[in-house]
């Protein structure tokens, strides 16, 4: 179960670690003052000054701090919230009527984070309106401190650790969260009906590479104030990192998904070769393919269950994630992507028969990209877990050629945040994975697979034979049988692995039902 603080993202998770990096590496660096010369001084001090604002400032300021080395925002806070606990912290919240635009009749509005626990880095915050931009400044009235938190809040400007959007999308008369932006680069949203699980971010650096993961930080935002009439709200962000930065815009609109058009631009310090576009990062604790192990009462536990791709070809594919015994990473090579997310497909609560998490109810992201992305491949992160608290899956897209420092690399793409990636009409889908042994009896290393598809056009493909092709490399495949599912309405395929001692196979297959192709099921199975 997930224990979030004050209605955002849980601290848990890698977002934790990268917060508590990014306050590590602060402290190794010496104070800007003596750091920095006075232009580099002065391009900080862009981010909170007033002062006309359009779509090229954030690109502008990020364009100028990438000529210096990266300089963190400052992580010290005054006495007596110093060093807040995990209690004492979730002990401070937004201000109920401290709301921005509360009081306006605007269909959006906007909360903040305080500073403290994990999120001690200083994040600026401007408002902008009519054209100009108009700075932010703390004050302890935004807050209501609980009484575990010491006394008194400060009264100086210390800035925020994030910020939290309201809008309406499960009800017209009631303002919901919509997105929430709070550690290093993450954020989250959601659909209608749903809570919170999988998480994004900005930008993804040498992921799952010997040498550590580089966490990039949004140091500040700008939000445009919404319209009456406003369907959409816009926020502007300013990542920077050891090794890059970048300006983005997020274009958020609610509807029965929540789309967000991502905009972004980026100034590399270094030549990028480690770099992953829109990531996700997710937790797969177990499920029905991968329960060894897992003393539980649950059936299933994870915010996602599969990676779907869509890929240049037009190939529907799709990858049941694992919770492995050693770290996997796997590449999709690909040209042009038409989309990739990690995929929530299992919805009915009995699968998961937890009342509380609420599993059932996490969302789908599905990232859509806008223009060609050219060659390189959607990247699948698997990190072994013993609990679900962790999130252990990532999935971003990878260019094939590095980012060189100097230079600027825009790209941009869409954003839902929902039940179900964007159907694609005729496609038979999978419902479900599940693995076993194959033998009653003994400790045979071969292993049973049953795949269960749901057919396109009832109840005519009902009515067909399908065409099945099993491939694995290595191993050796038989005992393939294709049969009615009498539980769904659709096609249930069984078939035997033997990995013949091998510590790692690689699995797919084809299924095509009068002359319509189902998903590409492909699946690494690891001893």
């Amino acid at each position: 179960m997930d224990v979030k603080i004050a209605s955002g993202p849980t601290p848990t998770r890698r977002r934790v670690l990268a917060s508590a990096a990014l306050a590590a590496a602060a402290l190794c660096l010496p104070d800007i003052a003596s750091a920095e010369d006075d232009e580099v001084s002065a391009t900080l001090a862009k981010i909170s000054a007033e002062g006309p604002f359009s779509r090229a400032t954030v690109v502008e300021i990020a364009r100028a701090l990438s000529q210096a080395d990266f300089v963190p925002p400052p992580t010290d806070l005054p006495d007596p919230i110093k060093n807040l606990t995990y209690e004492q912290y979730r002990d401070i919240r937004s201000g109920r009527n401290a709301a921005l635009w509360a009081d306006e009749g605007l269909p959006f509005r906007m909360q903040l984070f305080h500073r403290g626990f994990y999120y001690k880095e200083e994040i600026d915050v401007g408002i902008v309106d009519d054209g100009g931009v108009h700075h932010l400044a703390y004050s302890p009235k935004l807050f209501d401190a609980g009484k575990l938190v010491p006394k008194p809040l400060p009264s100086e400007d210390i800035g925020f650790a994030g910020i939290r959007l309201l809008g309406h999308i499960n009800s017209p008369d009631s303002f919901d969260e919509i997105a929430v932006f709070l550690g290093a680069s993450y954020f989250r949203s959601l659909g209608r009906g749903q809570v919170y699980g999988i998480s994004a971010r900005g930008l993804a650096l040498k992921t799952a590479a010997p040498e550590g993961e580089e966490f990039p930080i949004f140091r500040a935002f700008w939000v445009e104030k919404p319209m009456a009439d406003s369907e959409t709200v816009v926020v502007h962000a300013l990542l920077d990192s050891t090794s890059v930065t970048g300006a983005y815009r997020f274009s958020i609109r609610p509807d029965e998904s929540m789309i967000v058009d991502v905009e972004a631009t980026l100034f590399p310090r270094v030549d990028l070769t480690k770099v992953g576009l829109a990531p996700a990062s997710s937790m797969f604790f177990f499920g029905p393919n991968d329960r060894t192990n897992f003393d539980d009462y649950r059936p299933e536990v994870h915010d996602s269950d599969g990676l779907l791709m869509i890929n240049g070809r037009g190939e529907r594919i799709w990858r049941p994630i694992a919770n492995p015994k050693s770290l996997q990473v796997s590449a999709f090579l690909d040209a042009a992507p038409r989309g990739f997310g990690l995929t929530q497909r299992n919805r009915d609560p009995a699968l998961y028969q937890d009342f509380e998490a609420s599993y059932e109810r996490r969302p789908t992201l599905w990232i859509e990209p806008v223009g060609d992305w050219g060659r390189g491949a959607v990247m699948l992160i698997e990190i072994p877990s013993d609990s679900e608290i962790n999130d252990n899956i990532v999935a971003y897209w990878q260019p094939k050629d590095p980012i060189k420092a100097g230079s600027e690399f825009a790209f941009a793409y869409r954003q839902y945040w929902g039940s179900e990636a964007p159907p694609q009409p005729g496609v038979a889908t999978i419902q479900a994975t599940r693995i076993g042994r194959w033998a009653l009896q003994g400790d045979s290393p071969e292993r049973r697979f049953v795949v269960d598809y749901q057919l396109a056009k009832q109840p005519v493909m009902a009515s067909a034979d399908p065409t099945v092709t099993v491939t694995s490399n290595p191993g050796a495949i038989s005992e393939t049988t294709v049969q009615p599912n009498p539980l769904t309405g659709g096609w249930r395929l069984s078939f035997k692995l033997d990995p013949q001692d091998a510590a790692l196979v690689e699995l797919r297959v084809v299924v095509v039902v009068a002359g319509v192709s189902a998903e590409t099921w492909l699946y690494r199975w690891t001893a």
